[in-house]
């Protein structure tokens, strides 16, 4: 195609651009709100605990050692490394949508044309050289490289490359957020094993506290200073605790188990050392400010990214209305004998053509795959936000809850020590018949139910821990 033709055919299309351009379907536009309180809890502090590596936050060896096991053989974790590759090949894919294709061909055949045809009565007439006829039937021998490339006037191709790129960076923030959230469920997984452990412990004295108690109102009973109404109290009360034991004893192994499936790995015991459970402290949580959750949270940065993702394919949409020029070129070697393909400028042959495509009827799938684009970009933006105003809610509950559990935590411990001091006046005074054996049942029962509490708030602190760490958008750096 000489160069005249290819500017007459792109000034047709400017024309024809005109008349298309016009009618783009109206869509509507939506800009994302990135705006959050200027604080939590009125704290202008800009340290933010988000920033510390997960190895240096939690200490417990134990803890540390699964995680970092969970981190190589997690199954969902690899599975979403998977799709990180696809998500890194697409990009290849997208790229080479708008480069040259370049390619090599060749093809070999023979055609016998009918004697009473145009054809075959021009190549019966016809001679190669002087007293040469043209071969019957006609071989034909091609050898050639040819290319294609469709010139990315409106940046359609480069923008949905693009939007690949986004796709990409989005998928590796969303392996990010997995590690955060594993890193959290391990560590909740685990301080639970340690309040079981306790709570255990906890148990199996109270055990032996209420045996020693059976027998001596056994004793009580021979000397009739009670009746068998009160030893039987005793003993439902020592079957009662026993199978509490046997309760907590199954939700350590289900709660060992929940953490091997974690690590990738089958049941086997948990490392960990119980008797530290009441020694730990929970670390000091620094919140920092509520615009720090738009550059630490992995989940934040992966709908930031998508959504950038769905605004360039709104863009590459609608390039799909104006016209698209294709170029096709091909140079190489055509003749009937293998011998002769070497022999130019007899044999050579090329060609350059230029197509411009501008959709006029039946535009139906291209305008619905612009509203379509259009809506996706919609709830990127909904999407964006909603998780913004997620994270911001549960940091700042997790923030409140800190709080709060630190408060219970000490009455809880007041109670504990105020009921097992009772445990012992209420069997002295029993022994000296000045109380009845449901006041020592009673007083049992409830000293359990505070030391239970105790442990309980004490895993609900680590847990609050955890939690913020995670809500803040630590744990995956």
């Amino acid at each position: 195609m000489s160069n005249k033709r290819i500017l007459n055919c792109l000034a047709t299309g400017c024309i024809l651009l005109l008349v298309t351009a016009c009618s783009v379907p109206t869509t509507s536009v939506r800009t994302e709100n990135k705006k959050v309180p200027a604080s939590f809890n009125n704290s202008q502090d800009s340290t933010n605990t988000a920033k510390i590596r997960w190895r240096d936050f939690f200490t417990d060896p134990n803890l540390v050692a699964l995680i970092d096991t969970a981190l190589k053989n997690n199954q969902e974790l690899n599975i979403t490394l998977q799709e990180i590759e696809i998500s890194r090949n697409e990009i290849r894919v997208r790229k080479g949508d708008y480069l040259p294709f370049v390619g090599l061909r060749g093809a070999a055949g023979v055609e016998k044309s009918g004697r009473y045809t145009l054809q075959g009565a021009t190549e019966a007439n016809t001679q190669i050289k002087p007293d040469k006829e043209m071969p019957d039937p006609l071989p034909d021998y091609l050898v050639e490289a040819f290319a294609t490339w469709e010139l990315d006037i409106w940046h359609k191709l480069r923008n949905a490359k693009k939007a690949a790129v986004n796709r990409y960076l989005s998928s590796v923030e969303g392996r990010n957020f997995m590690v955060t959230n594993l890193i959290a469920e391990i560590a909740n997984s685990y301080y639970e094993l340690l309040a079981l452990d306790n709570q255990l412990a906890i148990v199996r004295q109270n055990i032996e506290i209420q045996n020693n108690a059976l027998e001596i109102v056994r004793l009580q009973k021979q000397s009739a200073r009670v009746t068998e109404l009160a030893v039987r109290r005793f003993e439902a009360q020592v079957l009662n605790t026993r199978s509490i034991q046997y309760g907590i004893q199954q939700r350590i192994v289900e709660t060992e188990n929940r953490i091997n499936f974690l690590l990738g790995r089958y049941p086997q015991p948990i490392q960990r050392d119980f008797q530290a459970f009441n020694n730990l402290i929970p670390s000091t949580i620094y919140s920092g400010v509520p615009s720090q959750l738009l550059a630490n949270r992995p989940d934040i940065k992966q709908a930031e990214l998508a959504l950038m993702a769905a605004k360039l394919d709104v863009k590459s949409a609608k390039a799909n209305f104006y016209p698209s020029l294709r170029i096709s070129a091909a140079i190489g070697f055509d003749a009937f004998n293998p011998s002769y393909l070497i022999k130019t400028p007899q044999s050579l042959l090329y060609s350059l053509a230029g197509d411009l495509i501008v959709p006029l009827v039946n535009r139906n799938a291209i305008k619905a795959t612009y509203i379509n684009a259009n809506a996706r970009q919609l709830q990127a933006v909904y999407n964006y936000e909603r998780t913004i105003l997620n994270a911001y809610v549960e940091v700042a509950n997790q923030v409140s809850k800190i709080s709060n559990l630190e408060k219970s935590y000490d009455l809880k411990e007041k109670e504990v020590q105020a009921l097992t001091q009772s445990i012992t006046i209420s069997n002295n005074l029993f022994s000296s018949a000045r109380a009845d054996y449901m006041e020592v049942l009673l007083t049992q029962r409830d000293a359990q139910e505070s030391k239970f509490e105790l442990v309980e708030t004490k895993m609900q602190q680590m847990n609050a821990m955890v939690n913020i760490y995670r809500a803040l958008g630590g744990g995956w750096n």
